[in-house]
C-alpha cells in the first residue's frame, strides 16, 4: 500500500472502507472500498481521524481483507445459510431457516489460533431462527499473505465449520403420571408447560394419556402412543428416587435403550433419555420442568427436534454451564446456561 497525506489524496482510490463512529447515532462506513477521493471528502476524512490514507498498490503475494474474508467464508458456509454483503472487511453468516446450529469447535479453534484472522460464532447446539446471525469473520490486517490463507484452508480441511440442521415435524405423545393427577386430586399443570415448549417447534400432539403410578399402566400408554405413530414420547412426573416414583421403570419396560438416567444440569438432575427402536426418543421429565423457567429439557429438546441421536457423553459434558441461576428476568438463551 502507498501511504500519503489525506490532503494530497484527491483522485486516489480507497482500498478499504472508512468507518465513521458517532456514539449513539451510527457506526458505519462513510466511504467504501473503491471510492475515488474528491476534494469535498477531505474534511470528512480528517474528521474521522484519517490524516493519512493508504492507497492500494497491487502485490501478487498479498490479499486484500475483502478477498481474505471470502476465503474464511468458504470454510464456514453450508446449506441453509447465506453470507451478508462484505462490510468493512467482514462477512456475516445468516441462517436461512429455523434449525439447530452445530459448530466444529476443533476446526474453529485451529483457524483462530493461526493469528491475523478470526471467526466468531454463536454457541453450537442451540436453536436459531431464519434471519439470525450465526457467525462473523474477517482478517485483522488490511492485507494478508496469500500463503497464510492457503495454509488456513489446509488446516480447516474438508467439510464446513458450521452446520445448520433443519427441525423436523414431530408427532408427539405425552404421558402424565402421578396418582394425584390420575385421581383428580390436583389439576394437571405439567402438560400445558410441555405444550407451550412444543409450540416453539413444528410439532403435532397426537395423544395424551394420564396414568397413576402403576408402571405397567405407564408402559402400556407409552406403547399405545408408539402404535399411533409418535415420533417422540414425553413422560412427565414420577422421576425422583422416591420408592413410589416408577416412571423410569415403566420406560425401561418398553424395551427402549436407556441413554441416561440423570444429567449434570440443575434444574433437571433426574432427567431420563431412552430410544425406542433406535430413533424414537422416550423422555422422562422431572418435576422441575413444570415450575422452572428453563431446565435440562430446554437444552435437549432442540437437538431431538433436529433428529440427533444423543449419546451419554452428549449429556455428561453439560455440567460446566449446567447451573441455571434462576435470574428474576430470564434472558435464555442469551445467558450462560447450557454453554
Amino acid at each position: 500500500m502507498k501511504f500519503m497525506k489525506t490532503e494530497e489524496a484527491v483522485g486516489q482510490i480507497l482500498c478499504h472502507d472508512i468507518t465513521q463512529i458517532i456514539p449513539g447515532v451510527t457506526k458505519d462506513a462513510v466511504f467504501r472500498k473503491g471510492h475515488i477521493i474528491r476534494e469535498e471528502d477531505i474534511p470528512v476524512l480528517l474528521s474521522v481521524g484519517k490524516d493519512h490514507i493508504y492507497i492500494w498498490e497491487n502485490d501478487e503475494r498479498m490479499l486484500h481483507e475483502n478477498d481474505a474474508a471470502e476465503i474464511l467464508y468458504s470454510m464456514c458456509k453450508n446449506e441453509n445459510m447465506r453470507p451478508s454483503d462484505i462490510k468493512e472487511g467482514k462477512i456475516e453468516l445468516i441462517a436461512e431457516c429455523d434449525g439447530l446450529l452445530k459448530v466444529d469447535s476443533e476446526k474453529l479453534n485451529k483457524i483462530n489460533s493461526l493469528g491475523e484472522m478470526m471467526i466468531a460464532s454463536r454457541h453450537g447446539n442451540f436453536p436459531v431462527k431464519a434471519g439470525d446471525k450465526l457467525a462473523g469473520m474477517r482478517v485483522v490486517p488490511l492485507v494478508i499473505e496469500k500463503e497464510k490463507m492457503e495454509h488456513a484452508k489446509e488446516v480447516c480441511g474438508e467439510g464446513s465449520i458450521f452446520v445448520l440442521k433443519k427441525f423436523s415435524h414431530k408427532k408427539v405423545g405425552i404421558v402424565t403420571t402421578g396418582n394425584e393427577v390420575y385421581h383428580g386430586r390436583i389439576e394437571d399443570k405439567f402438560t400445558p408447560v410441555l405444550e407451550a415448549k412444543l409450540a416453539e417447534y413444528d410439532t403435532e400432539l397426537i395423544g395424551h394419556r394420564v396414568s397413576d403410578d402403576n408402571p405397567e399402566r405407564v408402559t402400556e400408554y407409552i406403547r399405545e402412543l408408539l402404535e399411533l405413530g409418535a415420533d417422540i414420547i414425553l413422560c412427565s412426573g414420577g422421576m425422583s428416587v422416591d420408592p413410589d416414583d416408577r416412571t423410569p421403570l415403566a420406560i425401561r419396560n418398553t424395551g427402549a435403550e436407556i441413554v441416561t438416567y440423570g444429567a449434570p444440569v440443575l434444574p433437571g438432575a433426574m432427567f431420563m433419555l431412552a430410544y425406542y427402536q433406535v430413533n424414537i426418543p422416550i423422555v422422562g421429565l422431572p418435576g422441575c420442568v413444570m415450575y422452572a423457567k428453563r431446565t435440562v429439557f430446554d437444552l435437549v429438546l432442540p437437538r431431538l427436534m433436529a433428529d440427533e441421536i444423543l449419546k451419554k457423553e452428549d449429556l455428561d459434558c453439560l455440567g460446566e454451564g449446567g447451573l441455571c441461576l434462576s435470574c428474576p428476568i430470564c434472558t435464555f438463551p442469551n445467558c450462560g446456561f447450557g454453554k
